[in-house]
């Protein structure tokens, strides 16, 4: 991983029920995707199931950084982004269930959580797909004069496409107020990066359009936090679109299908020493930011709240039928 200068707790002016927040959104998407795992396991979630483990301090660092009326668009590993966005894990739970009282009423699952009273406009299955539509939604808060910034987030295997490289050079021409954050874990699926990228560095691909870039070690959550802070502001003084990649990893394999037979277990286990949550916690415990038994509260606190979410899903009921139709639309308006 590249380090952005490690975390300077001191200099941030951050209290501590903010820096503990930090190290709680990480400790509910780490447990939220634990119990998705063991519940798709025993059947109860069907379909595709791409789970954040490894990767919470980049979601969580940039999320934190955000205003309310900033927008946020994802790729289909999105469970992570809605959490820290303010989706409850009852609804998102529900929502993988193809419960009623998902997030998007069962309609989406896994990979389409979405919640327009939050700006967050939801994970897209299409790789490199998402990256238009962001960049649609930046033209209209600058077109609207919104003062707000859209988070689009992608992974490496993206930069590789067409609608990447269109949407970014659009988004400079206009100076968008748009940040193409990429969550470089190293793999597009099961294909390493140097096999399918000329460069490894991402953020050298923003060379070409003109649009400033950052890297970021994105398994401390503090310097993600630091970074993002900076795009956003970038991009809302008028500067135009802002590229950050995140250095990151994922613990588990592309999703629950993944046989993993492109990496060792060494290599995981090499990275497993940047977890982002127990550096972050023995961070706040050398810093004696918090205590021990602190900790061990909130990790209680999270497991229980987890536990409950499944049970209401589980309890939820199933779609009504008679509602097929209901959130479609069409020219004329939506269909009942």
């Amino acid at each position: 991983m590249t380090s952005s200068g490690g975390s300077r707790i001191k200099e941030l002016a951050l209290e501590k029920d903010d820096l503990v927040d930090l190290y709680r959104q990480m400790v509910l998407i780490r447990e939220f995707e634990k119990h998705a795992e063991e519940q798709y396991a025993r059947g109860r979630i069907a379909g595709f199931l791409h789970v954040y483990i490894g990767e919470e301090a980049t979601g969580v660092g940039v999320v934190s950084a955000m205003q309310e009326r900033d927008h946020l668009i994802t790729h289909y590993r999105d469970h992570g982004y809605a959490l820290a966005r303010g989706v409850t894990p009852e609804a998102a739970m529900a929502e993988l269930f193809g419960k009623a009282t998902g997030v998007v009423h069962g309609r989406g699952g896994s990979m389409h959580f979405s919640d327009v009273t939050k700006n967050f406009w939801g994970g897209y299955a299409i790789v490199g797909g998402l990256i238009p539509l962001a960049t649609g939604l930046a033209l209209a808060s600058q077109y609207q004069e919104q003062d707000s910034v859209v988070v689009c987030v992608f992974g490496d295997g993206a930069t590789n496409t067409g609608a990447f490289h269109e949407a970014a050079n659009l988004a400079s021409v206009w100076k968008l107020p748009v940040i193409f954050l990429v969550e470089n874990n190293l793999y597009g699926m099961g294909t390493a990066v140097e096999y399918v990228s000329a460069v490894s560095d991402m953020s050298r691909k923003a060379v070409a359009y003109d649009i400033a870039a950052a890297r970021v070690d994105g398994q401390d959550v503090l310097a993600v936090r630091e970074a993002a802070q900076a795009a956003l502001e970038h991009c809302r003084s008028g500067n135009g679109p802002f590229l950050l990649e995140s250095l990151t990893y994922r613990f588990r394999g592309h999703s629950m299908a993944d046989p993993e037979v492109y990496r060792s277990k060494d290599e995981v286990n090499r990275y497993r020493k940047d977890d982002p949550i127990p550096l972050f916690r023995n961070k706040l415990l050398s810093d004696g930011v918090a205590t021990q038994e602190e900790f061990d509260q909130i990790d209680a606190e999270v497991l229980k709240r987890v536990e409950q979410a499944v049970e209401f899903a589980e309890q939820s009921p199933v779609p009504d039928p008679s509602t097929i139709a209901d959130f479609i639309l069409t020219d004329s308006g939506a269909v009942h």
